[in-house]
């Protein structure tokens, strides 16, 4: 059995050993404690609230927060008024709830029999600030997180500048591998460079919550920065420390601080958070030839708004920066001086600048098939694969069992060593897995590829390769606001069409 499940479920069943004496306490039966349902309508009329708040109790993870509220109102009816001990209440009910329910020297008090506690406006301030933070910790943990677009991977999709809310319970919350941080902030510390908001004295193994559905293809996902789990403090996740690894050296990396910083390490809980479309789920063959993505053979069928490179030649005139911006091309770098640009067009605008009377042809940009690019996954000139001619290639399954050896390792060293967590050696062309020769491997996890819309300018999974289920957050799935970073205020900052509109 899981080991946090195990420990989870020992956890709640101390909970309810210990309510099952404090509802005695209280004057009703114990046993009612494991009704389902029934246990709720006894434990409200014990502590003397509402039966409206039995709403908030059905629904998933609010459920979670009315819960505290109702430990809390538990430990004023053992006379815990203290910010301390209802914290001990809150965060340790497994231990507290059974103290207050066999200790002889704790008795019940009736709610309306209590006094009136009159507190101090410090105290009033406190208590308010600790129930909003966490209110609002448990929404962003379980429920539903905001994300702001800072890149223009998936153009135009998703546009740089969109607020958008990444759904956690679509593919099921998971627990934080660091349950210790400073709330409301990922991985540094506000106003500080490379400070840790969290600390590592605790870290729970992975488990995710049931969720409402399967990540399918095409949908659009957050998911935690796979080749993030060592980085260059100077370059953070603009550059992955296995890229400057490959390009400069792993000596140098080390010995040269001043220009790569220090080399750390981060949790996957703590990674940045990246956001692409998922092309491929696990057991899909995938295969891009001359940029037409196949899933299992057959083109896939992008419900966003892709975009490619391509040439634009003219007749010599200039294409105005008032036209681009009209048919909403965003980047485009001027070639030369006699009218050739290089722009970045989605098949809406593609239609469109073929309308404009001076374009006289385009040229799509397609790396040739057979042309090796060494920044490309696996990294290895076996396969000579680019951005638009790649593949085919397995997405591994949980369960299923692959042949490994010299040839493919390539593909799976990260999954064997890094991901699930074995010690991998290469030894004279054979492969050792955990101190034994292995010429098979079988996935404890599922994994995934994730790509961007803006297929020419986005660092995705044909860089770093595949997504553990482990590093998934969660689903996109509604922009509430969007703003140009390139205008102001009085120039059409706010994009007003783009506002309140799903993510396909």
């Amino acid at each position: 059995m899981n080991l946090y499940l195990l420990v989870t479920i020992l956890f709640f069943i101390s909970s309810l050993v210990g309510l099952w004496a404090i509802f005695e306490k209280a004057g009703y039966k114990g046993w009612s404690v494991i009704i389902p349902f029934y246990n709720l309508y006894v434990w409200l009329k014990i502590i003397k609230k509402p039966m409206w708040w039995y709403i908030f109790l059905l629904i998933p993870f609010i459920d979670v927060f009315v819960i505290l509220l109702m430990i809390v109102e538990i430990c004023k009816c053992f006379k815990k008024y203290g910010l301390g001990e209802q914290a001990m209440g809150v965060l340790f009910p497994f231990a507290y709830l059974p103290y207050l329910g066999f200790s002889k020297k704790e008795t019940f008090l009736d709610p309306d029999k209590r006094p009136v506690i009159k507190k101090t406006g410090t105290r009033e301030w406190l208590d308010a600030i600790i129930f909003a933070v966490i209110a609002a910790s448990i929404i962003r943990i379980f429920l539903i997180e905001a994300y702001t677009i800072p890149t223009s991977s998936m153009e135009k999709t998703l546009l740089v500048g969109d607020y958008l809310f990444v759904s956690k319970i679509n593919f099921g919350p998971k627990v934080p591998n660091t349950p210790l941080a400073f709330p409301f902030v990922h991985h540094t510390l506000p106003l500080t460079e490379s400070t840790k908001s969290y600390l590592e004295w605790i870290e729970l193994p992975y488990y995710r919550f049931p969720g409402f559905q399967k990540i399918k293809n095409m949908d659009v996902v957050v998911f935690n920065y796979p080749d993030g789990d060592t980085l260059s403090t100077k370059f953070q996740s603009n550059a992955s420390y296995y890229q400057l690894v490959r390009q400069f050296g792993r000596d140098a990396l080390r010995t040269n601080p001043n220009y790569f910083g220090d080399i750390i390490t981060r949790p996957v809980d703590k990674r940045e958070n990246f956001i692409k479309r998922c092309i491929g789920i696990p057991g899909d063959i995938l295969q891009i030839v001359n940029k037409k993505v196949l899933i299992n053979g057959r083109e896939e069928q992008n419900p966003g708004h892709r975009q490619f490179k391509f040439i634009v030649h003219t007749d010599g005139s200039s294409i105005s920066n008032r036209t681009l911006d009209k048919l909403n091309i965003t980047e485009n770098f001027n070639t030369d001086n006699n009218g050739s640009y290089e722009l970045t067009l989605s098949e809406e605008s593609l239609e469109k600048i073929k309308q404009i009377s001076n374009v006289k042809s385009i040229e799509p940009i397609i790396q040739a098939p057979g042309l090796w690019d060494p920044n490309i996954f696996p990294f290895d000139s076996t396969y000579r694969w680019n951005v638009d001619n790649y593949g085919p290639l397995l997405i591994p399954k949980k369960g299923s069992t692959v042949q490994i050896g010299k040839d493919n390792i390539c593909f799976y060293r990260r999954i064997i060593g890094v991901f699930e967590g074995n010690k991998l050696e290469e030894k004279e062309g054979k492969v050792f897995i955990n101190g034994k020769e292995s010429t098979s491997y079988t996935f404890k996890m599922n994994y995934y590829w994730m790509m961007g819309d803006n297929r020419h300018n986005s660092a995705d999974s044909r860089y770093w390769g595949f997504v553990p289920e482990d590093h998934i957050v969660g689903k996109a799935v509604f922009v509430w606001l969007s703003l140009d970073p390139t205008k102001s205020i009085f120039d059409g900052k706010i994009r007003w069409s783009k506002l309140f509109r799903i993510v396909k």
